[in-house]
């Protein structure tokens, strides 16, 4: 399967604005009112109403953080930045508030869900405003090195849960995509199979019409049951489909079922030989086998030349079953046939099983699909 292989700096941010919630809320109330009640009993402080301001001035910030998350950051370190170009022009006292290490949530938030590009205009941003601060505060070196490490220390943070969730992200795509092709091949393998089956009639429909006239109500019969059958399967997959409706679950066909794809009143005629005594086989196995047969008996019909005869054998070999389907149709020179839907369906059947699939030109002519399975199949 392929995927994309992007630094996760470089993952898209999920469309739309995430909403707010109740916790954003309770941790915009939690800030406001401990900046309130640190400005106001916090003794020697300068400027303190004009404090008390710019911190409450970061509330929309948290709110914004996940949404906005360089608007945010800009706001709440440009808050930290007015405060220490203050305090390093006036010469004032302390003008920081203990409560205004919330800063550190929007860096979080910046390194978390910020897009490569915010990213790259807000870390220089942040961390003009970290040197400004420390030459406010007139900060020695241990200071200094403490402070360094606690910001990438919040960063690496940030970046692992960011890992996690792009991860998380792309498996999920790689799941989707792994169900898109198996309903892809489960469509194509009933659908096929039926619409080949109404061609057949339809083609034999338009000779016997013209010789025997009582014959044709019964290809247009057995054109009508074919297009039931393909309606009703449709409709199951399509009712499992839909989660908001209950969906009547019947088990997959297996090697017992393929006698019933044995006609003997058509062209070409359909064979199947079986082991008399076959033994169970796993659910995959056994399904998988089932859809290799009808594919493959499918392809004959629509593109065998001059096939009469279509032949079905399923047989053990050890530890693994070997199913061949062979016809009796014209191989000549020309260009080889381009692999389509069904070919390459098949192939990802029998490898998903820990099998191999091989078709061409049969040693007695004709077309010959031979598929190797494991009897288990692999966990």
């Amino acid at each position: 399967m392929l995927t994309a292989r992007r630094s996760i700096w470089h993952e898209p941010r999920p469309a739309g604005a995430p909403p707010i919630g109740r916790l954003d809320w309770l941790l915009v109330g939690v800030f406001a009112a401990a900046a309130v009640v640190e400005a106001a009993v916090r003794p020697g402080m300068a400027w303190r109403p004009l404090v008390t301001v710019l911190a409450l001035a970061l509330t929309p910030a948290l709110l914004w953080r996940r949404s906005r998350p360089l608007i945010a950051a800009l706001i709440g370190w440009g808050v930290a930045g007015v405060l220490s170009t203050l305090q390093l022009i006036l010469h004032a006292g302390d003008l920081g508030l203990d409560s205004m290490m919330a800063v550190l949530i929007l860096l979080y938030s910046l390194a978390r869900w910020g897009s490569g590009r915010e990213l790259a205009l807000g870390a220089p941003f942040v961390t003009i405003v970290v040197v400004l601060g420390m030459n406010a505060s007139s900060a020695g070196w241990a200071d200094v090195f403490g402070g360094t490490a606690l910001l990438l220390l919040v960063v690496a943070l940030a970046a692992v849960f960011r890992y996690r969730a792009a991860l998380w992200d792309r498996q999920q795509r790689e799941i989707r995509n792994e169900e898109r092709v198996a309903l892809a091949r489960e469509l194509h393998d009933t659908v096929a199979h039926h619409v080949s089956a109404i061609a057949v009639q339809a083609q034999a429909g338009g000779v016997v019409a013209g010789i025997q006239p009582e014959k044709a109500a019964e290809v247009l019969a057995a054109i009508e049951s074919e297009a039931s059958r393909t309606l009703a399967e449709m409709r199951s997959m399509v009712r499992v489909l839909r989660e908001e409706e209950a969906a009547a679950y019947a088990p997959q066909r297996g090697v017992a079922d393929l006698p019933a794809l044995a006609r003997a009143d058509a062209t070409p005629t359909v064979e199947v030989s079986l082991d008399a005594t076959f033994p169970p086989l796993a659910r995959p196995v056994d399904a998988a086998l089932y859809r290799l047969a009808q594919e493959s008996l499918t392809n004959a019909v629509r593109h065998a030349r001059g096939a009469t005869r279509v032949g079905i054998d399923v047989r053990r070999e050890g530890d693994a079953v070997r199913l061949r389907v062979s016809d009796d149709g014209q191989t000549g020179p020309g260009p080889a046939p381009h692999p389509g839907f069904g070919l390459l369906g098949m192939a990802e059947r029998a490898q998903l099983l820990g099998g191999s699939l091989s078709a061409g030109p049969g040693p007695d002519g004709g077309w010959l699909v031979e598929a190797v399975l494991p009897v288990q199949a692999p966990a």
